[in-house]
């Protein structure tokens, strides 16, 4: 199964996947039209941070089981075969929120979409942009991050990928006291600047 993979020691909360996936879910997909259209798309990504600046982009896993779809009462959440993405079919939803109960990571919130004739808000979770998946291109929220952050491919290529660095790392310090995971210097600068900003 292919995700996007978050090495949060890389995230600066510079919040471009935000914007990136709220321009992907609005109905004209540009910068431009995306803030004047009447229902607004809202990032299905969420950068949180905590008072030292460290940031993390939580997103919808995709879980297999997903606690979300076993608890909707009306079927809403499915899983797309191709993609295996837990998918919302927005005509079911009766935002009881049952989902956002279950969610283990708080992801799950509820907003009007365009696809709806309706004013009623309903499940937006993060769709693993599947429109582009089948289109061949990679989820707006991984293309749009500068920092590596957020990576898309295959499950199990990014965690031997992380596992190899992790343990080139620890044997290349001999014992030596390390920090891991590694930060590129660009974030560690960037994370200075920020602290220095916020008096820190």
């Amino acid at each position: 199964m292919k995700t996007v993979f978050v090495r949060q020691e890389r995230c600066v909360g510079c919040r471009h996947c935000e914007v990136a996936c709220a321009i992907e879910h609005s109905l004209g997909r540009n910068l431009l039209s995306a803030i004047q259209e009447k229902k607004v798309s809202y990032p299905r990504i969420y950068v949180e941070s905590d008072d030292a600046y460290q940031t993390f982009p939580n997103r919808c896993r995709h879980c297999d089981p997903a606690p979300c779809m076993q608890v909707c009462p009306t079927g809403a959440l499915y899983r797309d075969e191709e993609t295996g993405s837990v998918l919302v079919a927005y005509e079911k939803c009766i935002q009881c929120a049952v989902c956002a109960m279950a969610c283990p990571f708080g992801i799950i919130s509820f907003s009007q979409v365009h696809e709806l004739d309706t004013n009623r808000e309903v499940n937006t979770k993060c769709d693993d942009c599947i429109r582009r998946q089948r289109e061949g291109s990679i989820p707006a929220c991984a293309e749009a991050c500068k920092t590596g952050a957020l990576i898309f491919g295959d499950a199990d290529d990014l965690i031997r990928t992380s596992r190899i660095d992790f343990t080139a790392r620890l044997i290349g310090s001999r014992g030596a006291e390390i920090s891991l995971p590694a930060v590129p210097e660009n974030v560690s600068a960037y994370r200075k600047i920020m602290e220095t900003v916020a008096g820190l």
